[in-house]
């Protein structure tokens, strides 16, 4: 197991110092392809485009035959590093130093990538292509950005091409403290929106000749602050709503504006709907407004929905295989925020388990070695209670 472990670390040092600040593939795709292809996976990529979006390199790779068809899911692109100089390391430069790994992406998720590939290449390594079934790799490099021409589309192409996906796990950052604290089975929703009023503009020391669209906005923005959606339930925590953006674009001490407009973000159970939500929400705007408000209201289109996984072959397994590893039985949880498992879901189960994720997007990101290790010693376990030996007990 030592020499996979070794190859998960070297492996997500080489993908760190891909500089893949989203939506740019910066090598970490063609690095993945060269190491996969070596060792007999067929690998494809495969770019998407879209109106008003940048294209978006994919990969897909695959190994073994039939059923069931197992998918690891995770991406490459990385947010941007900030200023090199906050950094104790380079952030494309994947130093390891006093057992940490630093780099953008070395959590989220270039680790997972990683761990994963190493542990899949061992598990074919040992058991050659005819162990029972497909292992294939999903790979974007669209989950920091727009996620348009990344998974949605790839699964999409998957489909086209007879793929049936029996099970994924996607190697997000989990862990909130360390490794083997939690698998997330589900996540809640999310649904952005902007309202908007519109008034007239003027001078201030003539109000009568203008109209301001601010104290109608705060009053709109005030029935949605008090709107309490729900408790939460057993599988969830409650939905909330959090006003993120207010914009006049006035800089003028002097000028009454000409509209005002607020962004707004809600993180929703399965109590609700996407649809039922949206109806809400235009409800209480429609109550709140007076009949001189001059308002708007869109959502916008990269809505997800709630969902949880229930698959006991999954679940079961891969909980079995952390426990084993890390000494501890994961929380199976559905917090935090949305991650490419909401597109994946529709195509089937779906879990997510990675590293620990407390310096992911931060300066100075990093992972513990040891943790890498471990990670792809999980999912080399898993892989081997999927895919038992013929004839095994």
């Amino acid at each position: 197991m030592t020499d996979m472990q070794d190859i998960a670390v070297s492996l997500a040092q080489d993908l760190i110092r891909c500089p893949s600040v989203t939506p740019a593939e910066g090598g970490a795709l063609q690095l993945l392809q060269e190491r996969l292809e070596g060792a007999g996976f067929s690998v494809q990529r495969l770019t998407f485009s879209d109106t008003d979006t940048p294209d978006v390199e994919n990969l897909f790779a695959s190994i073994g035959h039939g059923a069931p068809h197992f998918v690891f899911a995770g991406h490459t692109d990385v947010v941007p590093a900030g200023a090199t100089a906050d950094w104790s390391h380079g952030p494309f430069d994947g130093v390891i130093d006093a057992g940490l790994l630093y780099g953008r992406g070395a959590v989220d998720m270039k680790g997972g990538i990683a761990a994963f590939a190493a542990a899949a290449l061992a598990f074919v390594a040992e058991r050659g292509t005819d162990f029972g079934g497909t292992i294939s790799f999903l790979i974007t490099g669209d989950e920091e950005g727009p996620a348009v021409n990344g998974t949605v589309k790839l699964l999409d192409w998957a489909r086209a091409q007879g793929h049936v996906f029996d099970a994924c796990i996607v190697g997000e950052p989990t862990n909130p403290v360390r490794l083997g604290d939690a698998i997330k089975i589900g996540r809640r929703g999310s649904l952005s929106g902007i309202v908007a009023v519109t008034g007239i503009q003027g001078h201030v020391a003539y109000p009568h000749l203008a109209h301001n669209p601010i104290p109608n906005l705060l009053r709109l923005l005030a029935a949605l602050q008090a709107l309490k959606l729900d408790e939460g339930n057993a599988r969830f925590e409650p939905s909330n709503l959090e006003i993120v953006n207010l914009e006049v674009g006035n800089a003028a001490f002097n000028v009454i504006p000409a509209r005002a407009e607020a962004r707004f973000n809600i993180r929703y159970n399965d109590e609700w709907t996407l649809d039922g939500l949206k109806a809400k929400v235009t409800a209480v705007i429609e109550a709140a407004a007076d009949r001189s408000c001059d308002w708007s209201l869109e959502f916008r289109r990269d809505a997800s929905e709630s969902f949880l996984t229930r698959d006991d072959r999954l679940i079961e397994g891969l909980a079995d295989a952390v426990e084993a590893e890390t000494g501890q039985r994961p929380d199976l949880s559905t917090g935090g925020g949305t991650s490419d498992a909401r597109f994946i879901k529709d195509y089937c189960p779906v879990v997510e388990f990675g590293l620990v994720g407390q310096t992911m997007h931060k300066v100075d990101e990093c992972v513990a070695v040891v943790d890498l290790k471990r990670l792809a010693a999980i999912y080399r376990r898993f892989l081997d209670g999927y895919f038992p030996v013929a004839g095994a007990e």
